[in-house]
């Protein structure tokens, strides 16, 4: 099943690429950065740690002023939970929403769309694990196999994108073709500190491997000056394109 509102490559804005995850402690320190980032991000990410602290109603305020949102609550239960949940993110307008790239996951999530334009991203392998990592969890399957294997459950089940590593995003994109979204965080400037992530790349690499959006976090919210360091990035990616 080709996915109904994926976006073409060309049609998606060069600021529009960058996301900005708003992992931050409460919504007053992302409602701050936000204003300083200005007119410069258009596109945020709000994960676990701000939806848990309240940031859902951050979310909504977000798409009534023109931002895009992608919510990363990586949802993962029964199919009927999944569906009642991927339906009320559906009523928000946000445009994306993470699960977990479960085929019964992906199915539940995607029956529930009905004509709303939310898109669906499978998260495959998180970007903070490797092989061992995998190995030590009891999967049979490496990093790169795996990713593959849940990237083309994800097209089969009708999902808009996946989530992954840009390391795998080039095969991927061989893989998929040209109409799933590939959306990669573990984006790391050049001399950027890596923390916690295991496969990184940097933005230009990671657009030029076939990466549709990039999700970056602490270079941009932990930099001196965010909006120079957005600026930056949103300069590599259109030098990349």
């Amino acid at each position: 099943m080709t996915p109904s509102h994926a976006s073409p490559v060309s049609a998606i804005e060069t600021r529009d690429r960058l996301i900005v995850a708003l992992d931050l402690p409460s919504p007053d320190a992302a409602r701050k950065l936000v204003v300083e980032l200005g007119d410069t991000v258009s596109f945020y990410k709000i994960g676990m740690e701000l939806a848990y602290g309240g940031g859902l109603p951050l979310a909504s305020e977000l798409i009534a002023a023109g931002k895009k949102v992608f919510l990363d609550l990586k949802l993962h239960d029964i199919p009927n939970t999944v569906a009642s949940a991927t339906a009320q993110v559906a009523n928000m307008g946000a445009t994306f929403l993470t699960i977990h790239a479960y085929p019964q996951t992906m199915k539940a999530a995607r029956g529930a769309l009905g004509t709303s334009s939310l898109q669906l991203l499978a998260v495959t392998v998180l970007t903070s694990s490797d092989d061992s990592d995998l190995q030590d969890a009891g999967y049979a399957l490496g990093v790169r196999d795996l990713v593959a294997k849940r990237a083309g459950q994800a097209k089969a089940a009708g999902v808009h994108g996946i989530v992954l590593s840009a390391e795998e995003a080039r095969a991927m994109r061989s893989l998929l073709g040209p109409d799933m979204l590939l959306v990669t965080p573990g984006i790391r400037p050049a001399g950027a500190e890596i923390g916690d992530q295991k496969r990184v790349m940097t933005p230009a690499r990671a657009i030029a491997a076939g990466a549709n959006y990039l999700v970056v976090g602490r270079p941009v919210t932990q930099a001196p000056d965010p909006k120079a360091a957005a600026s930056a990035i949103v300069d590599e990616i259109a030098s990349a394109l």
